[in-house]
């Protein structure tokens, strides 16, 4: 025999049987099993995760609760108490009117970025209501060039959108402070381009148009 070759008798070879495995082999492979059994075991369902119900008793905490108490200097969301046209578009608890900060180009182009990814589904990139959503037949929000809108405070732009109102949902967690106002902004920008005049334009601009009165 040669080291390393098979044992098997020449009648097993002759009779084309299988091969013998080696002990070490056989080791390895009731040592996968195991493992694999031991996996399936304790394998967690999602149905029955380890968890606690509310009000629950713990052994592991040395106080027995299993409700940690708040992080002090920490404040949950919705508790915060905002205050300030800035944050609430409130003057005296009413809908205030304007802007808290300046509307230059950047603050324009900021709103237009932001009403063409969260209101245009719905509104439509020109604010009459037509977009691609009530188009699915789902309800059309109201055009921007109504009257009443035309007439409605920056405040009352700046409640829906933090509130929401009928079957628009709030956008306060999607949409930051300052986003709202340059979305806002960007509305009465939409709504001048609808409505507007000749007599709106200064004259150097009424004369690029030919001279138009």
């Amino acid at each position: 025999m040669f080291p390393g070759k098979s044992t098997r008798s020449a009648r097993e070879r002759s009779a084309g049987g299988p091969p013998a495995v080696p002990p070490a082999a056989r080791w390895h492979v009731l040592a996968l099993l195991l493992m694999l059994a031991t996996l399936a075991a304790c394998r967690q369902k999602m149905s029955n995760q380890p968890k606690y119900d509310p009000l629950e008793p713990s052994d592991f905490f040395a106080d027995g609760m299993s409700a940690r108490p708040r992080i002090p200097g920490t404040v949950a969301r919705g508790e915060l108490p905002l205050e300030g046209f800035l944050v609430t578009g409130k003057i005296n608890n009413a809908d205030g009117d304007g802007f808290p900060f300046a509307i230059t180009a950047q603050v324009m182009n900021r709103g237009q970025e932001r009403f063409n990814i969260y209101c245009s589904p719905c509104h439509g990139r020109r604010g009459d209501g037509n977009g691609m959503i009530p188009s699915r037949g789902l309800r059309h929000p109201p055009s921007f060039h109504t009257e009443a809108l035309r007439a409605a405070k920056t405040g009352h732009f700046f409640d829906v959108m933090t509130n929401g109102f009928g079957a628009m949902p709030p956008y306060n967690v999607q949409v930051p402070v300052n986003d709202r106002w340059a979305i806002i902004a960007y509305i009465r920008a939409l709504q001048l381009s609808q409505n507007g005049t000749v007599s709106d334009l200064s004259p150097a601009q009424r004369a690029q148009l030919g001279g138009a009165q």
